[in-house]
């Protein structure tokens, strides 16, 4: 499995079915009494968030802390971002504290690619949206629900979604959802058609 998770067309077949096979373990975990494991205790993890989120920011940092991670939430507003610091500084002053993992939302197109591969960080990456380009995590999220469904929760492990035909109706032009979810569905065996 690759270090960053920038783009739902970077997961081979077995890499998505591994992840969504742990999800459906994880949500097991969420129906225990006690629901933190161990996985990333002694981890630092940056939800970097240059865009307005809900869903996705609280998600993500409930995933980290019931994996036992030590969390560090970043919003640009009321930051320095707003005084004009770059990603570059940002990523250098991430870098100096010594993080391991950046979670990144960002407006432009690229960004997290960009973080992944300049040489400013030496963290593993993960999209959590960037522009019109791409959002993977919320493409895993949606094949996580249709696999549960259409397949079955004990029946779906180690399964993808061949023979399904699916349908994705919207603004895919400018979704990010959109295309990583038929990039997601096509690697999982999917037939996608697109109805804008």
């Amino acid at each position: 499995m690759q270090r960053h998770l920038i783009s739902a067309a970077d997961l081979s077949r077995d890499d998505a079915v591994l992840i969504l096979d742990t999800a459906e373990e994880m949500a097991r975990v969420a129906d225990r009494p006690i629901k933190k494991l161990p996985t990333l205790r002694g981890r630092t993890v940056v939800n970097l968030f240059f865009e307005d989120s809900t869903r996705t920011r609280i998600s993500f940092e409930a995933a980290e802390k019931r994996l036992s991670a030590d969390v560090i939430n970043f919003t640009a507003k009321g930051s320095s971002v707003s005084k004009g610091e770059s990603l570059k500084d940002t990523a250098q002053t991430l870098e100096a504290m010594g993080v391991d993992a950046v979670v990144i939302r960002h407006g432009a197109s690229g960004a997290p690619y960009r973080l992944a591969n300049s040489g400013w960080i030496d963290a593993a990456v993960i999209n959590a949206g960037d522009g019109t380009h791409q959002h993977p995590t919320q493409a895993l999220l949606d094949a996580f629900t249709m696999r549960r469904r259409l397949v079955g929760r004990d029946a779906g492990l180690g399964q993808d979604l061949s023979g399904r035909r699916v349908t994705v109706v919207g603004d895919v032009l400018h979704s990010r959802v959109a295309r990583s979810n038929v990039d997601l569905l096509h690697t999982l065996g999917a037939e996608v058609t697109l109805v804008a």
